[in-house]
């Protein structure tokens, strides 16, 4: 199975290298790296043009530049990578298997740092998508490329579109929950108050849950990140 792996991209020339340079396995073992850059002010599509498969340029925001590289795609999955965000080793074998049996999935996440709360964060997130079947992009989606079509690919909207494709694919089928760790950067966390970022990401999720508009979603984590 050959996997495409998308990776939506603005303003990252410090950490692009790292990040492909992680996935250069992978593209040796057959595998597809495509990176979307969102209008990018720095050097970022530069760097990442040496270590990818394609490097696009489309509408800015994930769930655009997200879609953008699935179009662009010629594997038969596809796998959703943010650029602070590493994958555990063999995960092309680990998506191989879980698509035999489920039609998408996710891994579960650590974040990057020692501090005792944010191994806690990590723990709770893979909890609560254990139960609710809701993956975040954090944790490295992945789907079928016919399940990912048939859920009509990431909705046109600010943020949470990880949460929405989720639901749109738990229609289609039960995620393979992997408990194999991705590692994502801690740096927001870290850099907003680990207590106050918690508060937030759960306030913004309630407001989705309740129908609020995702741009005022968009709006208000943003002043806050």
């Amino acid at each position: 199975m050959r996997i495409s792996i998308v990776v939506p991209v603005l303003d990252e020339e410090a950490r692009i290298a790292d990040c492909l340079g992680a996935l250069q396995p992978l593209r040796e073992r057959g595998h597809e790296v495509i990176v979307v850059d969102g209008g990018s002010a720095d050097a970022t599509r530069l760097r990442a043009e040496p270590l990818a498969d394609r490097v696009l340029t489309s509408q800015r925001g994930r769930a655009a530049q997200m879609n953008a590289g699935a179009r662009a795609a010629s594997g038969e999955a596809l796998l959703f990578l943010h650029a602070d965000t590493r994958l555990p080793g063999k995960a092309d074998e680990l998506i191989a298997r879980a698509l035999q049996q489920r039609r998408w999935g996710r891994f579960d996440v650590r974040l990057d740092s020692s501090h005792p709360l944010l191994a806690l964060v990590g723990t709770v997130m893979n909890l609560r998508s254990r139960l609710t079947g809701i993956a975040t992009g954090d944790q490295a989606m992945f789907a079928g490329r016919e399940a990912f079509d048939a859920a009509g690919g990431f909705p046109p909207i600010a943020l949470m579109e990880d949460i929405a494709l989720s639901s749109a694919l738990k229609e289609i089928g039960p995620p393979a929950c992997l408990r194999a760790k991705v590692v994502t950067a801690a740096r927001r966390w870290e850099g907003n108050g680990i207590v106050a970022t918690m508060v937030l990401m759960w306030r913004l999720r309630l407001l989705y849950f309740f129908g609020a508009d995702p741009d005022n979603l968009a709006r208000l984590y943003n002043r806050r990140s």
